[in-house]
């Protein structure tokens, strides 16, 4: 199995100097912790990365002898087909944000196993526990109505799925102009149903400068 992992983003909302997977928590950087979690799990035999062309840093990185390295695009979908074209099309490939350095080897077993036992692409997921509301379309900034979150979950990665299956969907999803925000929403415009695998809440995205005390605090507290 392989890991593709997209790092070419530049992660403007951190109000930093510097690319988000490269600001430090402890020692190491934070595409350094995403990438050990990957490198160091059984069932995943290579990882590539995927990184912006002008990138002088990742090479910097010790770990960047262990992994696989190509460019990215413009758009994440764009970096992940960039990663895909180093993969065969009969394997399953792990999509996992750079930004996510607190998912645990469980929930990567967990999203593995049921994957390869139904032999269907998925991904891991939380269900929402926050009350939703519904913006006005003309005042943005008052609540329309509250939404029904019985059936609303929040993706987060890993997302796994057949290599081939995912490069020929956002292929086709590019070429029509459409949004992709992830490797399932491009699943999904072409007629598939991922699955949803629960995984744990502390598997955050680190997107805003206070997410990295939080995400400081779960990698010094998994068990």
């Amino acid at each position: 199995m392989v890991a593709i992992v997209p790092a070419a983003g530049i992660g403007c909302r951190m109000e930093s100097q510097l690319p988000k997977q490269y600001l430090k928590i402890g020692a190491m950087t934070i595409l350094e912790h995403t990438l050990q979690k990957l490198l160091t799990h059984s069932k995943i035999s290579e990882v590539v990365v995927v990184i912006n062309k002008e990138d002088k840093l990742f090479s910097t990185l010790d770990v960047a002898s262990k992994v696989k390295v190509t460019y990215g695009g413009e758009t994440r979908a764009d970096s992940v087909l960039a990663g895909l074209n180093l993969v065969a099309e009969n394997k399953w490939a792990l999509v996992h944000d750079a930004a996510r350095p607190c998912v645990t080897h469980q929930d990567i077993t967990k999203l593995i196993n049921r994957v390869l036992q139904e032999d269907k692409g998925g991904i891991l997921a939380m269900p929402l526990s926050d009350t939703i509301k519904q913006a006005d379309t003309n005042n943005p900034d008052t609540i329309n109505h509250s939404v029904d979150r019985t059936y609303l979950w929040g993706a987060a990665t890993p997302q796994l799925f057949n290599a081939g299956e995912l490069k020929a969907c956002l292929n086709r999803a590019l070429t029509n102009h459409v949004a992709i925000t992830d490797e399932a929403s491009a699943i999904e415009y072409c007629g598939g149903h991922p699955l949803l695998v629960e995984c744990r809440r502390d598997n955050i995205k680190i997107t805003c400068p206070e997410d990295l005390n939080l995400a400081t605090y779960y990698l010094t507290n998994q068990i």
